[in-house]
């Protein structure tokens, strides 16, 4: 027990207000220094302030002269603009990985380097399905060549970040941060600009991508590859054709861009396996009635096969014209654009059991995929 006479007191309490004082500005030094991590002060005419930095500059630096721009020509005439990255060296030869939309409309591309010079490239190929194309130039016109990273780890809210040439090479070298808004999306494609015809699984990201930036590289807060971006959604308007949405972008996952980049650098064919039906979603009810199909009222999803090809797989497995078909293995099918996705998932040679229904019964076949021609 402490006892304190009135003399004692009038020294001690200035002396604990003061202890506390100081304990206090530890303390709140302790937690403002803890907030402000990432800041700088500045100074300028008006005084000295502090922003808040929290800088990827040094993850940029890792990707950004391994960045290009692709311009895509057929017949000496300019066609298209988008980006790729420089994925790798092997002796004299550097490899380009970009979309094929990028190159498909064109016969010859040139890259463009973030110092402003240029090469021309040699086009191995593309394929459709996968969005995937690979370029080579001479390794001696590489400035550097991108770190690749794995989509294993990436957690949702992870920071990302795009490089790329949005709106065509005026803009090239554009820097855009986000971060990762979705894992494994699988989102509808159209190449006919109508109907969907495949799905794809990508990441998806609210990091800015606009046309030119197809192709470019995705990257974490390390400045490791983690996709190549390759679709915006959009959307159709009452008001106008379409519009786009805003922070809704797509990247294919790295793993899956260098599985078929390496089947492009051997120079063969992607190999997907043939099913041999022409097929419609059952909610095409104007192009079911032109073809004189009927749905039954107990099927809600699926799509109708409107032609078998003789000896194709399908045709050997019993499938006819008006069957619907409702799964492939154990999962539902509920557009053309499933079925596909779903069908690519096997190899040639492989067989799968296709359930289907047929005048409101359900029934199951075994079919044994083909390669497609």
């Amino acid at each position: 027990m402490i006892i304190m006479n009135k003399k004692n007191n009038k020294i001690i309490i200035p002396l604990l207000v003061f202890l506390a004082f100081i304990l206090g500005a530890s303390w709140s030094y302790l937690v403002i220094n803890q907030l402000n991590k990432g800041t700088v002060t500045t100074s300028g005419s008006g005084g000295s302030y502090t922003i808040n930095e929290n800088s990827i500059s040094g993850a940029v630096d890792k990707i950004y002269d391994a960045t290009v721009t692709v311009q895509t020509y057929k017949n000496g005439s300019a066609v298209s603009t988008g980006t790729g990255f420089v994925y790798k060296k092997e002796g004299s030869t550097a490899y380009i990985m970009t979309n094929n939309h990028v190159i498909s409309g064109g016969d010859s591309a040139k890259v463009v380097f973030s110092d402003g010079t240029s090469a021309d490239t040699k086009i191995l190929g593309g394929e459709t399905y996968a969005d995937i194309a690979v370029l080579t130039v001479s390794a001696a016109s590489v400035k550097q060549v991108a770190t690749l990273g794995s989509t294993k780890d990436i957690k949702l809210g992870d920071t990302t970040f795009a490089v790329g040439a949005p709106l065509g090479d005026t803009y090239s070298g554009t820097v855009t941060k986000g971060i990762l808004s979705g894992k494994d999306r699988l989102v509808a494609v159209s190449f006919s600009g109508t109907t969907s015809d495949y799905y794809m699984k990508v990441l998806q990201t609210d990091a800015a991508l606009n046309p030119g930036n197809s192709g470019g590289p995705l990257c974490n807060v390390n400045g490791e590859v983690i996709g190549v971006n390759s679709l915006k959604l959009t959307q159709e308007s009452t008001t106008t054709s379409k519009y786009s949405v805003e922070g809704m972008g797509f990247a294919i996952p790295i793993e899956d861009a260098l599985s078929y980049a390496g089947i492009i650098e051997s120079g063969k064919s992607v190999s997907r396996p043939y099913l041999g039906v022409s097929m419609l979603d059952i909610t095409d009810s104007y192009y079911l009635w032109q073809a004189g199909i009927k749905v039954p009222k107990n099927v809600t999803e699926g799509v109708a096969v409107l032609e078998v090809v003789s000896s194709s797989p399908a045709a050997k497995a019993g499938l006819q014209k008006n069957d619907i078909i409702t799964k492939i293995e154990d999962e539902k099918i509920s557009s053309v654009a499933k079925l596909r996705y779903e069908l690519y998932k096997h190899n040639p040679g492989d067989t799968i059991k296709v359930t289907y229904n047929r005048d409101g019964k359900e029934n199951t076949a075994e079919v044994t995929l083909e390669e497609s021609k």
